[in-house]
């Protein structure tokens, strides 16, 4: 099931002015650099020992395995440009909100007489710096997938669905069964 924190870091990835360096020599060099020369940091930060890391600094090993070479992956994207993902991040938090494209299965809880039945639906809408910044906050907090996913439902709910308050004043929506969601600054 996709997963609305990857797809928040994704969107602010699109934001890098630089690729991630590529060898996995360059990336021990840079997760060593962001460790403060730490090779004991950046082994525990890998799950390896401090003896490979400094073999992979050597250039001694060149190939990690395939699991290794995800994780060394990961932690350089988590690390990579800081001052570039936080501009991106405050921009889309104090300015310009960000857009949400989902296909998902939206329940309802409404007025009598309407029907709750979920559906899916495909949808793409701008929310605005307050909810991104809630989405960024409780991401950065630590929350849940699924404090998360309620964030963007209430987003959609009252954006989308409630039209701003214009219309269905007492609907609820739940935002279950997700297809995809991916986001954008």
């Amino acid at each position: 099931m996709p997963n609305i924190g990857d797809s928040l870091d994704k969107a602010t990835e699109a934001n890098f002015t630089r690729p991630i360096p590529k060898s996995p020599q360059a990336r021990m060099k840079f997760l060593l650099k962001t460790e403060k020369n730490s090779t004991k940091a950046v082994a525990e930060r890998l799950g390896i020992s401090q003896r490979t890391v400094e073999r992979y600094l050597k250039g001694q090993i060149k190939n990690p395995r395939p699991e290794l070479a995800a994780r060394l992956e990961a932690e350089v994207r988590k690390s990579w440009q800081p001052l570039v993902r936080k501009r991106a991040r405050d921009q889309a938090s104090t300015s310009t909100g960000l857009v949400i494209e989902t296909r998902a299965r939206f329940g309802f809880t409404a007025a009598p007489g309407s029907t709750d039945d979920g559906r899916m639906r495909r949808i793409t809408q701008h929310l605005p710096p307050e909810y991104a910044s809630r989405l960024f906050a409780a991401q950065e907090s630590g929350a849940t997938e699924a404090q998360l996913r309620r964030i963007a439902a209430e987003g959609l709910q009252e954006i989308y669905f409630k039209d701003q308050g214009a219309r269905a004043s007492d609907l609820l929506v739940e935002f279950t069964d997700i297809d995809y969601v991916e986001f954008d600054f």
